[in-house]
């Protein structure tokens, strides 16, 4: 179980804020006398991973937002079937003469929505039992955990397909799917933050707020939430790439939005257009291209961030880097020693 930075420390007169991360008010001092809010210590340090992530997301983002504005209408059907990239048709056609840039550019967006409500509604409920649960304690914790145990136990792909299964072909739309998959993949995060939160609640400064007479919800937000922001952000990232794949492994079988044109509907109307067998590249390789660039990107900003979340990670990093250091300065004195050699030589020849 990986544990949180700056942890435990209890309050004295020395410290009267709270050690941990989370706190806005720390200040921590860095080389060359400047001053590093607690804030920002939590944001991850900018690595060349990080910003080929970044750079990566950012790409996939801009095809999915503004993509849709500069091409034509997705399902229009014309007389150009199967037809390889051109000028007229930067990515080709589809058997029934569609612009598959004009539809991966759309594709991407509904599947860029998908994956955030689906983040956004995962992480929701984790937070909720995980953090208020294991907070409250007792008959609540003991029933959450229950909750989530039974979730956890459960097959996960089989549970969404039967799922998808029951919500009629008419209804599966981009919402539908994303109550599914978010319904289904909560457990494991909400377990990761029970543990965190027992570990945070029992803390100097929590206790002090609950025996100031603080509201429960202002005790978790204030107090136990920031501590665990880097972890929340851990898992919706998580659970976007998650939910991007599982969306689209649903659509490739039949099971996916039925009114909407995602990456899995994409690859599912390739295969049932015997695209690999006509060599029809165009069709298929777009859309895998895009997952495979939007999970390589998330998945090396998550790599980022668990830097902050285990301290060994950052404390690697931080020696690696001092150690560079250390061999460049070295190599710059031997250099000055070996040219301040050479000018007393060439001092001493007549």
């Amino acid at each position: 179980m990986t544990s949180i930075p700056g942890g435990g420390a209890p309050l004295t007169e020395a410290a009267p804020t709270s050690p941990d991360l989370g706190t806005a008010a720390i200040r921590s001092r860095q080389p060359g006398g400047k001053r590093r809010s607690g804030w920002r210590a939590m944001l991850p340090t900018m690595t060349p991973w990080l910003a080929v992530g970044i750079g990566l997301v950012l790409a996939v983002s801009l095809l999915g937002v503004i993509g849709p504005l500069l091409v034509g209408d997705p399902t229009t059907i014309r007389d150009q079937g199967l037809t390889g990239p051109s000028g007229e048709f930067l990515l080709g056609t589809t058997q029934t003469g569609q612009d598959v840039l004009a539809q991966l550019a759309h594709a991407t967006r509904s599947s860029l929505q998908i994956g955030i409500i689906v983040g956004v509604l995962a992480t929701a409920l984790s937070c909720f039992f995980g953090i208020y649960g294991a907070y409250r304690g007792g008959f609540a914790d003991e029933l959450f955990s229950l909750l989530s145990n039974v979730f956890l136990v459960i097959p996960g792909l089989p549970l969404v397909i039967v799922i998808a299964g029951f919500v009629p072909r008419e209804s599966r739309g981009i919402w539908s799917i994303a109550l599914v998959l978010a319904l289904t993949s909560w457990a494991a995060s909400a377990r990761v933050l029970r543990a965190q939160t027992l570990s945070v609640r029992n803390r100097d400064y929590v206790a002090a707020a609950r025996v100031a007479g603080e509201r429960s919800w202002r005790v978790i937000v204030v107090e136990i939430l920031p501590n665990l922001l880097p972890v929340i952000a851990s898992q919706l990232v998580f659970s976007v790439v998650a939910a991007v794949l599982a969306e689209t492994g649903l659509s490739f079988i039949g099971l996916g939005a039925s009114n909407s044109l995602t990456l899995g509907t994409m690859l599912f109307y390739a295969q049932n257009g015997y695209a690999l067998s006509l060599g029809a590249w165009w069709w298929f390789i777009p859309p895998g291209l895009v997952i495979a660039l939007l999970g390589m990107g998330l998945s090396l900003i998550n790599f980022a961030i668990d830097e902050i979340i285990n301290p060994k990670l950052k404390n690697a990093r931080l020696h690696r880097k001092r150690a560079a250091r250390a061999a460049a300065l070295e190599r710059q004195l031997s250099r000055r020693h070996r040219s301040a050699g050479t000018g007393s030589a060439k001092e001493e020849t007549p």
